[in-house]
């Protein structure tokens, strides 16, 4: 069992409740089966990336949704999280650095009520279980889905867990089900409810994992492969090979190989330089600011000392 299958295994993947199992198959959550959670990245140089499995949105997504329903048994708030990242595009948040949205990493999301508007089938499932779609598309709605930083969520959660373990391997199987174990709803200093821990030693943890997470995002070897693989898509745009639309209706093997097609010398050298450069090719770069991922958890009720 690989360390993803067993995190899911912790959050019920094997007795998914009835009523979230017929939305798993509908065309806007297909589409991002297609999608690798590290934007792009499974793709690049094997010198500079060694994620331990390889994983989709549709995983995160899934995950955020279990995670969702097995704190709060709200099934709107479930659906919310499990459509959260249906507008995420072919490579991700290498899209925020070709849009130069560094900060907010959100210049994508403004598609997401298009896609779930236009998902024929998911409105169907939608009616018939008398759900409203603005019941899923504001996901940040419900606080323990989508919480402001350094507030954590399930969607931030999920993120440290995925990366904790892959990316940065801060993570073994037994300290996340640990962590699994410790998460509570608690309500906050606004009176919303916000996930925390009841164990301060696990939660200091988590804010270590998500600093190392932070290290790497900030990286000038990370830096530089999303902002050539930025650079790689929007010339492909430009030379009409792709269009931006193709990004959120096509999957990322698709892409690429449309892309690996052109003719042109300075992409392909672009691309290959993406695939083969090596830590020691990468130069200081004058980096552009990257959204900080600070966190600051509840610990039994009460927002832990910084």
């Amino acid at each position: 069992m690989t360390i993803i299958e067993y995190y899911k295994s912790l959050l019920g993947i094997d007795n998914i409740p009835e009523f979230l199992k017929e939305y798993l198959n509908v065309p806007s959550l297909n589409r991002i089966k297609k999608i690798g959670y590290f934007c792009g990245m499974d793709y690049a140089s094997k010198d500079i990336y060694d994620f331990g499995e390889y994983i989709t949105r549709f995983d995160h997504s899934l995950t955020v949704a279990l995670l969702t329903y097995k704190l709060t048994k709200n099934e709107k708030a479930t659906l919310a999280a499990l459509f959260h990242d249906v507008s995420s595009p072919c490579f991700s948040h290498v899209i925020d650095y070709m849009n130069k949205d560094y900060s907010n990493q959100e210049s994508t999301e403004e598609y997401t009520e298009n896609i779930i508007r236009e998902d024929k089938k998911l409105i169907k499932l939608l009616k018939k279980n008398n759900i409203e779609v603005e019941d899923i598309i504001d996901f940040k709605k419900y606080p323990v889905v989508d919480n402001k930083r350094p507030r954590l969520c399930a969607d931030r959660l999920d993120g440290i867990i995925l990366t904790g373990a892959l990316w940065t391997k801060d993570l073994d199987k037994e300290t996340i089900k640990e962590i699994i174990d410790s998460i509570e709803i608690y309500t906050n200093e606004d009176d919303v409810d916000e996930i925390g821990f009841n164990n301060e030693e696990l939660a200091n943890k988590i804010m270590i994992i998500n600093e190392n997470i932070d290290i790497i995002c900030h990286s000038k070897e990370d830096n530089y492969m999303m902002e050539l693989l930025a650079s790689i898509t929007r010339e492909a745009i430009n030379l009409g090979i792709i269009t931006y639309e193709d990004l959120y209706h096509k999957g990322e093997e698709e892409i690429l190989s449309l892309i690996k097609s052109t003719k042109d010398i300075d992409l392909q050298e672009k691309l290959y330089r993406f695939e083969n450069v090596t830590v020691e090719e990468i130069e200081e770069l004058d980096m552009p600011y990257i959204k900080k991922r600070n966190i600051l958890p509840m610990v039994n009720g009460k927002r832990i000392k910084e």
